[in-house]
């Protein structure tokens, strides 16, 4: 698979859709995070009369939370607001907001860009996933360690509480020089917020508001990171074949959601575009995506391809397609010799 197009051309008909605008950022923000803050505050209050109107409300405030979530990612690549500055002070705050410290998240997504679709340079920022031969040639351990690792229900429900909670306090032995400090300041403050809550409303009170919410949230994000780059005719090469925009624009999905689910979740549907050129702001995406027929050609995914691409696995490079267990199964015993006729 070559080049989508010529990348000038490209390169020119999407130009006007990386300028970041204040209006655009300050209605994304209250779009986001502010009926997320005023539904968490309206979850507490309701918390004390009856444990299932919080958890009702959990439902609406997730897709508020992967909104923030969304506009946090924009700060990362500079493109949500015209200002570096003001898109990292506003990326660190809803950072607290999405249990995330942004400037050691920002470098980590960097390189997933930098490196999305390269099977040589996968396992920062993406998805963990083997090939059939990598597969093949593991252990029985290993094998049901990633196998448990990618079941739906231990990526969907246990992954938000990894994705979320834990994996960020952690400082990465890569993170420990450029940003320790700053991953234990964002650690610090969230657990000083939290602990604040606890004062202010019970452990029970923030268990239920925070844990159902980021939950939810967790989930829908997780499902999202996958199917971005985990479809059946997805685009991945070695190192040395591999090219930056076949990669975005073959090896990131056009994810077509209903229109609502297309704001709660940013418009990061058109992750092809994304990945093409990341300065586009989330609120630009649509209509770069409608300015050069070459984005038509990206592989489109319906709201049901995306839950069933959660049965792919392993990448087949032979057959250069995203696969279940079963057929890698079925492909090593294709691989083993056959015995000698006595």
């Amino acid at each position: 698979m070559g080049p989508p197009a010529e990348p000038d051309e490209l390169r020119r008909a999407i130009a006007p859709y990386t300028q970041a605008s204040v209006p655009r950022g300050a209605g994304d923000v209250l779009t986001s995070v502010v009926p997320y803050v005023g539904l968490l505050a309206a979850m507490y209050v309701l918390a004390g009369i009856s444990v299932w109107l919080p958890i009702a409300l959990a439902v609406p405030a997730a897709g508020f939370l992967v909104r923030t979530f969304i506009v946090f990612h924009d700060c990362s690549h500079n493109s949500f607001l015209p200002s570096r500055r003001a898109n990292a002070l506003v990326g660190a705050f809803c950072g607290m907001l999405v249990y995330s410290p942004f400037h050691s998240w920002r470098h980590e997504h960097a390189v997933h860009h930098a490196t999305a679709g390269d099977l040589d340079k996968r396992g920062m920022g993406d998805v963990g996933t083997w090939t059939v031969a990598e597969y093949r040639q593991a252990t029985p351990g290993a094998r049901r360690a990633y196998r448990l690792v990618r079941n739906p229900v231990v990526m969907l429900g246990l992954g938000p509480i990894w994705a979320l909670m834990i994996k960020p306090r952690l400082v990465p032995r890569w993170a420990r020089a450029r940003f320790g400090s700053r991953i234990l300041a964002t650690d610090a403050i969230i657990v000083a917020a939290i602990a604040g809550l606890v004062v202010a409303f019970g452990w029970k009170d923030v268990l239920i508001v925070q844990l159902s919410t980021a939950m939810l949230a967790g989930a829908t994000g997780i499902w999202l990171f996958y199917v971005q780059h985990q479809f059946e005719d997805v685009y991945w090469e070695r190192h040395e074949d591999w090219d930056y925009a076949t990669a975005a624009l073959h090896g990131s999905s056009y994810l077509r959601l209903p229109k609502v689910l297309q704001f709660f979740t940013g418009n990061i549907g058109l992750h092809h575009v994304h990945h093409l050129n990341a300065k586009i702001p989330n609120y630009n995406l649509q209509r770069a995506h409608d300015s050069h027929p070459v984005f038509a050609t990206a592989p489109r995914l319906s709201l049901g391809d995306g839950i069933r691409a959660l049965r792919l696995k392993l990448y087949d490079e032979d057959a250069r397609r995203m696969v279940g267990f079963a057929a890698a199964r079925r492909a090593n015993r294709a691989a083993a010799p056959t015995a000698p006729a006595a």
